[in-house]
């Protein structure tokens, strides 16, 4: 075999996707429990949509689930939270029923997937209840813990990743046809970032705090960093 050919028998190693999850940080992710949260209009979504499709590439096989709902019965409980109502709900029971999706969720799809050693990644948890009826809502932080511990038993994130966004940003991102949550107004939303801001300031060891502010790409970026340093 002459030389020239035996050089186009040897092709290069394709190079890999941009923002590839690369083989430290997917074996650090097996087996943990992410969340993704944040305000309305963080653009949570479009990060979490890309960073599981990075995880599949990694064959990471990750779980993902979404609050409320995730389950048939978390997915009726759902559409009564965020339509639009002929009454208004308590805030008690509005939150009541979130752990009630949550408490669902956790024994039917959450708890089987860690214990299979796979990545579960949680579009909000009890962190979004902290700050929607808690901080925002005016209900007491202790009372909603005291319902998560009964909704969620001993099954708590290895991290929640809070894409950190201020008003005005979060507001030009909305869109005009808000579900129940996000039409309540801009200082409800101010209350909203504060009280995630507080859980992370509070425990900055579960938390990671992402500029939601900037261009897609350089968000991406920050959350990959960002969890190659926590976990």
């Amino acid at each position: 075999m002459t030389n020239a050919a035996h050089k186009q028998t040897h092709k290069p190693a394709p190079t890999p996707p941009a923002h590839a999850i690369n083989p430290a940080l997917a074996a650090a992710l097996r087996g943990k429990f992410l969340v993704f949260d944040g305000p309305d209009g963080s653009g949570k979504s479009t990060q979490l949509r890309r960073f599981l499709d990075a995880a599949r590439d990694a064959r990471l096989d990750p779980c993902e689930v979404r609050e409320p709902g995730g389950t048939e019965i978390g997915e009726k409980i759902r559409r009564a939270l965020l339509d639009h109502l002929e009454q208004d709900m308590t805030l008690r029971c509005e939150m009541l029923l979130y752990m009630a999706s949550r408490a669902q969720l956790v024994e039917q799809t959450i708890r089987p997937a860690l214990d299979a050693g796979r990545l579960v990644v949680a579009d909000r948890f009890v962190s979004s209840t902290l700050a929607y009826q808690g901080a925002a809502g005016g209900l007491p932080e202790d009372d909603i813990r005291t319902a998560a511990r009964i909704a969620c038993g001993d099954v708590t994130p290895d991290l929640v990743v809070v894409f950190d966004v201020d008003e005005d940003t979060a507001a030009a991102r909305l869109n005009p046809l808000l579900d129940r949550m996000e039409s309540k107004g801009r200082d409800y939303h101010r209350r909203v970032r504060e009280g995630y801001l507080a859980q992370i300031d509070r425990d900055p060891r579960r938390h990671l705090r992402v500029d939601a502010g900037r261009g897609e790409d350089d968000v991406y970026e920050q959350l990959l960093a960002g969890l190659a340093k926590c976990l």
